[in-house]
């Protein structure tokens, strides 16, 4: 029986067999994430990882009683070193530090498949992960609230954005696994049948570089800013809203009559 391409990577490089009780479960997340790099999250196996770290499977049974069990540290240990590192919004700059934020989420996605299979794709949280994400939501949100937003014009931006870098993310991942495969259409676009005749207005703006549903730089950066204009604007219809309450009131307050005016000033001329 031939063995497969992704085993004998895994295998080739044989580490010397560790003495037992010599691993602790750090290593084994440490090593569970250099053989992910090098046969996927899909493909990484208990078996495997014991011969990449040179210890009987055993020895990993002890601290991870199944691959769920690994997988859910890793998703920890990833998005406590990554992902909740990020910067977050800061009310005094909403705007930019919301669009770097979610620049940089796509960016260390997209640079990290791993991170991609196991947080958005596999998209399994432990509890303690759970309830940090929930923190992290928090202070955005609430950022957002002091910049002028309601709570729920505030909670719909930010969850927008995260929809939007999490779509582009994975849209571009399930492209890179279609590649590898070789399996139907690599992207929407390779599907689509474009006919100057027939679809005259999607030839002409393709000809020049736009690409349809494509999860490319363009697109993301269009789709981010249309979400931060429109928050702009809630910001600055609730700024107006204010300011004319609040001329409403100084106007409704009643003006001193010429009688009590004269009365103010007899009494205070006694």
């Amino acid at each position: 029986m031939e063995v497969p391409v992704v085993a004998k990577q895994a295998t080739a490089d044989k580490r010397q067999r560790r003495e037992r009780g010599s691993i602790n479960p750090d290593d084994i997340i440490s090593g569970a994430f250099e053989l992910a790099e090098q046969v996927s999250i899909d493909n990484l196996s208990m078996p495997l990882l014991g011969k990449h770290l040179g210890v009987g499977v055993t020895s990993i049974y002890w601290y991870f009683r199944k691959k769920d069990d690994l997988l859910n540290a890793m998703t920890d240990r990833a998005l406590s070193k990554y992902v909740f590192a990020t910067p977050y919004v800061e009310a005094s700059d909403w705007r930019e530090t919301l669009a770097n934020h979610a620049r940089l989420m796509r960016k260390t996605f997209m640079g990290n498949p791993i991170l991609c299979d196991l947080i958005l794709i596999r998209a399994a949280l432990s509890p303690k992960a759970a309830r940090l994400g929930a923190q992290e939501m928090e202070k955005a949100v609430s950022n957002l609230v002091q910049a002028g937003l309601s709570p729920e014009d505030a909670f719909d931006t930010y969850s927008a954005v995260s929809v939007h870098v999490r779509g582009s993310v994975v849209l571009q991942r399930l492209y890179e696994k279609n590649q590898s495969s070789d399996v139907g259409p690599r992207a929407i676009e390779d599907a689509v049948s474009i006919d100057p005749e027939k679809t005259p207005l999607l030839a002409q703006v393709t000809q020049i570089g736009h690409r349809i549903g494509a999860p490319d730089e363009t697109n993301f950066e269009y789709g981010l800013t249309c979400i931060l204009d429109h928050a702009g604007r809630l910001i600055d219809e609730s700024k107006g809203s204010k300011g004319s309450k609040a001329a409403s009131s100084r106007q409704r307050k009643p003006a001193k009559s010429a009688t009590a005016r004269s009365r103010t000033k007899a009494a205070a001329a006694r």
